[in-house]
């Protein structure tokens, strides 16, 4: 018996032993395994990037244009304009008409943690209103349009003395620098809102009609914009993004080209805009995580 009880607590010192000495040599393991680095959230870390595409509607302050050229040089006091919004329908989808909405594009890099430099395209649509009647001053040597000026007002409903739009559109190109704010971060759903400011220069296709001439219908770098923004970023499955954005800003174009020929007539013109845009988008991450 007392042979039996040896050999069982040799057997037992053996097997707690064994153990003892399993789990010393998985934790001296553990020192050397390379640390796991967690998944970043959208729209949190460096080197997260996404792209964006939407739609908006604009609205413009009133606006006092000058136009000067051959035989005249006059401006036109608190100018009212509106957006022009395509009806609803498939040319919101079809990507050969896409153009023909008021669309923004953007693509983000994230450069630190939570803070994105942002590549942006505004495409909006700017719309002199043709039923207005404004203050005129200055001068027009052609009989035929001075004779428009009537006790220093001229009124532009039926389209003899001026038309003018930036419907292809007023193109502000920017780049805009904003941070990131998680809200809300559950499994497939994060929350997100940003803010920030932006600069960039403007590039419209403007279709001006002045006096008759033949419409003036081309892209041309015509001046410069700035602007503020905030948004919020709905992100479903860590990579589907909904952006709501609103921006307010600065324009200021002083080389508007009003003839279709290559004469200096131009006009100019600066003016405070709002704007409001929704879309869709995805975010994707540059760098691996386990």
């Amino acid at each position: 018996m007392k042979k039996l009880l040896v050999v069982g607590l040799m057997m037992s010192s053996f097997v707690f032993g064994q153990k003892k000495d399993s789990l010393l040599v998985e934790n001296n393991a553990d020192l050397f395994k390379t640390p796991v680095s967690k998944k970043p959230e959208p729209l949190s870390k460096k080197g997260q990037m996404f792209a964006f595409y939407g739609w908006n509607r604009a609205a413009f302050s009133n606006s006092d244009i000058r136009f000067k050229g051959n035989g005249y040089d006059f401006q036109l006091n608190n100018v009212t304009a509106q957006d022009r919004p395509t009806k609803f329908g498939i040319v919101y989808f079809d990507p050969s008409w896409f153009t023909v909405t008021q669309y923004n594009f953007r693509i983000g890099y994230f450069i630190k943690d939570n803070l994105a430099l942002v590549l942006g395209i505004d495409h909006m649509k700017y719309v002199m209103d043709q039923d207005q009647t404004v203050n005129f001053k200055g001068h027009i040597s052609d009989p035929e349009y001075a004779a428009m000026v009537q006790n220093g007002q001229v009124n532009l409903a039926d389209e003899r003395f001026l038309t003018f739009e930036h419907t292809d559109g007023l193109n502000y190109e920017n780049l805009g620098l904003e941070k990131y704010k998680s809200l809300i971060n559950k499994k497939n759903v994060d929350l997100v809102w940003s803010y920030g400011a932006g600069i960039g220069f403007m590039f419209p296709k403007s279709n001006v009609k002045l006096f008759g001439n033949e419409r003036s219908d081309r892209f041309h770098v015509a001046g410069m914009g700035t602007d503020v923004r905030a948004s919020l970023n709905l992100v479903l499955w860590n990579h589907v993004m909904v952006r709501l954005e609103g921006k307010a800003g600065y324009i200021n174009m002083w080389d508007i080209k009003t003839t279709l020929n290559n004469k200096p007539d131009k006009a100019q013109q600066d003016f405070v805009f709002g704007q409001i845009m929704g879309g869709i988008g995805y975010t994707f991450n540059t760098k691996k995580y386990k």
